[in-house]
């Protein structure tokens, strides 16, 4: 078997664990903002026996992304095809198989993401509403290695950009310090550290989010130190697998969404796969906890303690004290009042992505009474119960 029919062996076999690479331009919504388009474009070429101008594409992409190890590596397979077969991508000889392994899981996981792209007209479940100063939301697919971006358009996720990335070596489902995991849940960006500030090993920088939140915290996960951030100088991407625990980005793609970041402000929601729900259904969904927040407010409003405690689960927490004492406390507190007027604005709702059916809801509340008001951010966590 010639060495172009041989590397023809080898191309398929990896596309088929990867799937078909290709779409039509008008499908093309994800993933054309980095190199995915030219790797898809060059084992094209390949599949189809084209070798030469397999080579000058992946040429092309190598002066786009110098430093992009795997564009090499199929380089050197595509000059070797030349001289003797090719049974698998990465046939250097003495090459590291570890090192092989890696970049045989970037090229299926790039490919993959270039292949199932969602729907345009679908959005991630777990963005039910970002309040207006919330710009930007960044969710991030392990499964996928993939992070996408999203704008708050007057209340509606839109797609703006997505980007691979590596997470932690041992998975998800951060519990521990020193696990080696990427956490699951609802963050935000807490801060941001500027290259100057940090090792080469961080590349153009990094930004900090919030695990472990206080979810995390009520169910016993720990740790510190989770952050986005970019890859070292002599790096253009990791495998797949390959932080402590962080979300790692090349450094062009951290560059690109560090613009649109804002500290304190912008969620970071971290999936093992994302649930996608087209228009109707999210509205549906985010119309539904909607009716339930504002029957909680006016239940409260109307002073029948009672059933505005019905909206509390026996699980509840506030700080240090359960639902029975904290029950007992409302009901001594709404003895005292003549009236109660509740307020909530720019409110944000976010589905939680693990096990736990829960949503994140945060809003600025005002609260006044005949002989007490206040102004408050409260954050609550929607919890679904028996079905409801």
């Amino acid at each position: 078997m010639g060495a172009a029919a041989r590397i023809r062996t080898f191309s398929v076999a990896l596309l088929l664990a990867a799937g078909s690479v290709l779409a039509s331009p008008a499908e093309r919504t994800y993933s054309d903002s980095g190199p995915e388009p030219l790797l898809a474009g060059v084992f094209a070429q390949i599949e189809q026996n084209r070798l030469d101008a397999a080579l000058g594409q992946v040429e092309s992409l190598i002066k786009a992304y110098p430093n992009f190890r795997l564009a090499h590596l199929v380089k050197g397979d595509l000059l070797l095809a030349r001289a003797r077969p090719l049974n698998t991508l990465g046939n250097a000889a003495n090459a590291p198989q570890d090192r092989l392994a890696d970049l045989r899981e970037e090229a299926i996981a790039r490919l993959k993401a270039y292949r199932d792209k969602p729907q345009a007209d679908y959005v991630p479940r777990y963005l039910l509403q970002m309040h207006p100063e919330q710009k930007y939301a960044v969710v991030v697919d392990t499964q996928k290695s993939r992070l996408y971006l999203y704008q708050n358009a007057n209340g509606q996720p839109r797609f703006v950009a997505d980007y691979y990335i590596s997470h932690g070596k041992a998975g998800t489902d951060k519990v521990r310090e020193g696990d080696k995991k990427t956490p699951i849940g609802v963050y935000h960006v807490t801060a941001s550290l500027p290259r100057q500030k940090l090792t080469d090993f961080y590349g153009s920088g990094a930004f900090p989010i919030s695990y472990p939140n206080e979810w995390d915290k009520r169910h016993g996960r720990n740790s510190h130190g989770i952050w986005l951030h970019g890859t070292s100088s002599d790096t253009f991407s990791r495998p797949p697998k390959a932080s402590d625990g962080c979300v790692v980005l090349a450094n062009q793609d951290l560059d690109a969404l560090a613009k649109k970041l804002q500290i304190g402000t912008t969620p970071v929601i971290i999936s093992n796969s994302i649930e996608w729900l087209s228009l109707d259904d999210w509205q549906a969904e985010r119309t539904s906890l909607s009716a339930s927040i504002e029957a909680w407010r006016s239940d409260w409003e109307s002073l029948d303690t009672e059933k505005y405690l019905a909206h509390y689960s026996k699980r509840f927490q506030s700080g240090k004290q359960g639902v029975e004492q904290w029950s007992a406390q409302k009901r001594q507190v709404n003895a005292g009042k003549q009236w109660i007027k509740v307020g909530a604005a720019n409110i944000s709702m976010f589905r939680n992505p693990g096990r736990e059916e829960m949503v994140v809801v945060t809003f600025d509340q005002d609260y006044r009474s005949s002989n007490l008001s206040n102004v408050m951010k409260k954050r609550q966590y929607w919890v679904k119960e028996d079905g409801i």
